[in-house]
């Protein structure tokens, strides 16, 4: 926690983030901010609340470091970068993202929110070092409700392997030496991505 302190300009955000990473961590069966703020000690879950959609602090720095601290401590040559996408089943339409939509956490169609996940991979362990939410068209066509949720308006339609093809490319301008990247069909057969993985001679 020390090495992401820096990217909160308050002490109180400081401490909820500590307080989310530890309760994620734990072997609660259900996580939410409720069961969270629980497992913390305070009474209510507005602090986790705050922090998720209030408080001001670099998210996109934060997952740099997180990046950095995952190279550092499983660096390897056969190091493989692994791209897939989970679903959250949601209830209601106010979630950004949020639609019917197939997620395999249900095997189904449901309302759900999903996001495409780029993890570092080596025969030492592995881990998340980035992420995407997928933002559907249905949404993106919608100025009005984009607005509202507070999407910004440099955020525009993409589809799951340009996701996938936008993280990769972070990674490896970040220097993360990796020997292959891997992911299920839905990224495999996508022209564009391979051809961005060719031209950075990548298999």
């Amino acid at each position: 926690m020390g090495r992401i302190a820096p990217r909160f300009a308050r002490v109180e955000p400081r401490r909820r983030a500590r307080e989310f990473v530890l309760g994620l961590l734990s072997d609660l069966p259900r996580k939410n901010c409720w069961t969270l703020a629980e497992h913390a000690g305070n009474a209510t879950p507005d602090g986790l609340q705050h922090l998720l959609s209030r408080a001001r602090w670099d998210a996109d720095a934060v997952r740099d470091d997180l990046r950095d601290f995952v190279i550092e401590h499983l660096q390897d040559d056969k190091a493989v970068l692994v791209v897939d996408e989970t679903g959250d089943l949601k209830k209601g339409t106010a979630t950004v993202g949020v639609q019917r939509q197939y997620t395999g956490t249900a095997g189904r169609i449901e309302n759900s929110q999903v996001a495409v996940y780029l993890t570092y991979s080596t025969p030492r362990g592995h881990a998340a070092i980035d992420r995407e939410l997928y933002v559907p068209r249905s949404w993106t066509q919608d100025t009005a409700r984009c607005q509202a949720a507070g999407i910004p308006e440099t955020v525009h339609f993409a589809m799951k392997p340009a996701l996938a093809a936008r993280m990769i490319g972070r990674a490896l301008d970040a220097g993360v030496l990796v020997s292959w990247v891997a992911g299920d069909e839905v990224y495999g057969t996508n022209p564009h991505l391979r051809a961005a993985l060719e031209h950075r001679q990548l298999g």
